[in-house]
Order: structure tokens, then sequence, then C-alpha cells
């Protein structure tokens, strides 16, 4: 299966400008995830991939071959691409049963009898719809309908499947189940697969590779684990999250921020230079204690909430002048109104400059703490 490249891409509706710069490489046989919120460029970038939208300017090319570049005059139509994309709406024909619907693609490319019927059979086997291949659409679930359209991609075999929010019709329990399915295809089959998104767990529970996408710019490109625990900015580390991360101003007037400044300052970890200290909700921890362990911050708070989830609980504290919030599997066994202290290991404070990106100058002088 080919890779995809994108270098310079650039994409403008009128003077807004929807993708900016965009240097991205998707590997052989890779799942990339495009995350972002709406408007951020992620669902632009995947037609420019498909052949619905010409780029403004930069180069695209799938494996190896240019595909779009408007400085060399190259357009490959989208039916010439060799891909396979499935929109949010699945675009089922009413009129045909599953198994039509299914060979539809195959039909079109006039491919023998024979062979097409075992593919059919094939992908069908694959995705669990062989019980169905009589049924109509209306006569299909919502989860049933988006293994009809993504048998429909996979028979004709593209070497690239794109995939535009496909999930978000369904309901969360089916979620999760074609999450793991989707897994499962991409393992048996190989394919290189773009999926846009703008839920975070979908990405962190899919992808190879996450892009990170905000106001048409790439802000961060890496393994889930890396998006997660070591945010190229704060707008990555606000985003991927849930509870989102608790975010301390330095220089702010609340005595949480002081104590947090003179913290780092003690630790030679360029304070002068931090703007802002982002703490995952999972990494406080509570305790009757007055000292910190293991040269970690520690801080008053007052517990304000118990938020049970089921599974997990969130509790709210008030610290310094201001709110901060606790994720926990255990059971907290604290009230509201107790006043206790939270504690921070070093290594779990995210600094962030004043422009918002990533100090790992600061991380590494944390580490050493």
């Amino acid at each position: 299966m080919p890779g995809i490249s994108l270098a310079g891409v650039e994409k403008n509706y009128g003077s807004y400008r929807a993708v900016r710069g965009l240097d991205l490489e998707v590997r052989d046989g890779e799942f990339l995830c495009l995350l972002g919120p709406s408007g951020c460029g992620k669902t632009t970038t995947l037609r420019m991939i498909a052949g619905l939208e010409n780029l403004a300017a930069g180069k695209l090319a799938v494996g190896g071959r240019v595909v779009d570049c408007p400085s060399e005059a190259v357009f490959v139509p989208a039916e010439k691409r060799g891909m396979g994309l499935v929109f949010q709406s699945y675009a089922l024909w009413p009129h045909l049963t599953v198994e039509q619907n299914t060979e539809f693609g195959l039909k079109l490319r006039r491919m023998p009898r024979q062979e097409s019927r075992r593919r059919v059979d094939e992908v069908m086997r694959a995705l669990g719809i062989e019980a169905l291949r009589q049924r109509y659409p209306s006569q299909l679930s919502g989860g049933q309908q988006q293994r009809v359209a993504l048998a429909r991609m996979l028979a004709v075999n593209p070497e690239v499947l794109l995939l535009d929010e496909p999930l978000s019709n369904l309901d969360a329990r089916l979620r999760l189940e074609m999450r793991a399915e989707l897994k499962r295809l991409h393992a048996a089959f190989g394919t290189t697969i773009v999926f846009v998104t703008h839920d975070q767990w979908e990405a962190m529970t899919l992808a190879d590779t996450i892009a990170v996408m905000n106001e048409g710019v790439l802000q961060q490109l890496g393994t889930p684990d890396d998006i997660y625990a070591r945010p190229a900015n704060r707008f990555v580390a606000e985003f991927v999250g849930n509870p989102p991360i608790n975010i301390v101003e330095l220089g702010s007037d609340d005595e949480l921020s002081r104590s947090l400044g003179r913290y780092l300052a003690e630790r030679n970890a360029g304070s002068e230079d931090v703007g802002s200290v982002g703490i995952r909700p999972e990494n406080l921890r509570l305790g009757p204690g007055t000292q910190s362990a293991a040269g970690g911050f520690s801080a008053p708070a007052e517990v304000t909430g118990v938020l049970p989830t089921g599974g997990s609980w969130i509790v709210e504290l008030r610290t310094g002048g201001r709110a901060m919030f606790l994720n926990t599997h255990v059971p907290p066994g604290v009230r509201i109104g107790e006043t206790l202290r939270f504690d921070v290991p070093p290594q779990a404070l995210h600094l962030f400059d004043r422009d918002g990106a990533r100090l790992p100058a600061g991380d590494a002088a944390l580490a050493r703490a």
C-alpha cells in the first residue's frame, strides 16, 4: 500500500486560509488520524488527498506519484487515485441489497463475475455482515449500515482508505464496537488509512499516528502516547485529555501561581521563561500530609465537589484562589468542605512559554529534581 506525502500544502477559500503550509507524511500501511476542532482544516485536508479539492499551493504525492501540484500544472482526478472514501453519511443505495451495495464498485470496474463474488464474500465475512446480504439499507441499524459502507470500499481493494468522521452517527456502544472493528480490519488488510475525527478518544484508540490541527496549521504529529504525555504546546495539551488538563498561569495574582513560581525557581526550571504550567488531573494526589514526596509540588486545597463517572471519580478542588480537577479510579474517600493537600510529582508538570510552546529544558530540570 502506498504512502502519502504533503509538502507545503495550502488551501484557500477566497481570503480564508483553510490549510496553511502543511507538511505531512503518512507511511505505507499506517493508520493516521487527523484530529482537531471544527474548522481546523482536517476534512479539507482529507478532501485534497481524495482529489475532491484542488491545492492552492504545495505538492501532494501518493506512492511517490505526484497527484496534485499547481506549480507543475498536475492534477489527477479522484477516480484515478485508487482511493476509497467513506463519509459521515454512509450514502448506501436504498434500492440495492447489502450484497449489491457491496458489489457496486466491482461492477463499475467490470470485474469478472466469479472473482467479484469471491471478493464480496470475503469482505462480507470479514465484516460479519454475511447474514444481512439480502436486506436493504432501511432494514439495517446504524452500525450495520456503517459496516456495509466499509465493505463497499474494501471490496474494490483501495490503495488508501479515507474516513471522514464515519462513526459520529452511532451510539456509544456501537462506536466502541466499530473502533475495535476498524483496528482489526487495518491489521487484516494493511491498508493505508487516513481518519478524520474531532473525538480525541477515537484518535487515541485507533491511530498509529495522530496529526493534531488547529486553524489550518499542524500543531503536533506523533504517537498517541507522545501527544498525551508530551504535548507540543498548550493547544494540544488542552484539546487532548478528559477531564481537561489543569492550567496555572504564572504571574497571576493568586497564591497557587506564586507558590508554583517559587517551586520552579528553586529547581532552576527556567521559571523566568515559563508562562503557564499544565497538570493532568490523574497526576494529582490527595493526602493529609504537609510534605510532598520525592520533591514534588504540594499545596493545600479544599474539596468543593466529588463527581462519580462510573468506574472513576472527578474531585473538584479549590486551591490558591482557583479551581483544579483530580481524576482517580480509586474511591477518593473525601468529603465536600474538607481541606487537604495535593501533591504532583515533578515530572508530571508540563511547562509552556508565554506563547504556549512546550519548554523541554524545564522538563529536563524537573526530571532531575
